[in-house]
């Protein structure tokens, strides 16, 4: 009897905590106004279509017209030079004692006072 009151009781809270909040629709009082003639629309469309290509294609190759400005072996260069800081700026606490580790130059403490006019 204890487990059917338990099972129905965590059911009910389950049910109560899953309801979902909507809100009222947004209504825009200002009526839409086109900056384009659908005559331009259609042409843009057009030119769109005749381009060959499509951002939003699943199958769209965003690097086929890339080419980099440098060599292999720079970018190689560089990634091992940088990987250990990143590393460590990644690490699991997020870098956080990587950061304490490092040297900062401290300022000048500033202290606050009053005018010699005051």
């Amino acid at each position: 009897m204890n487990r059917y009151i338990l099972s129905s009781l965590l059911a009910l809270t389950a049910a109560a905590t899953t309801s979902a909040f909507g809100d009222d629709i947004t209504i825009d009082n200002q009526p839409f106004v086109s900056s384009l003639s659908r005559s331009e629309v259609m042409s843009d469309l057009r030119q769109f279509k005749q381009a060959g290509h499509n951002p939003w294609d699943q199958n769209y190759d965003q690097l086929s017209n890339f080419t980099s400005s440098k060599t292999r072996a720079q970018v190689t260069a560089e990634f091992l030079q940088s990987r250990d800081e990143v590393a460590r700026l990644t690490a699991e606490d997020s870098g956080s004692s990587a950061l304490v580790r490092t040297t900062h130059a401290i300022a000048a403490p500033v202290i606050a006072h009053r005018m010699a006019d005051e």
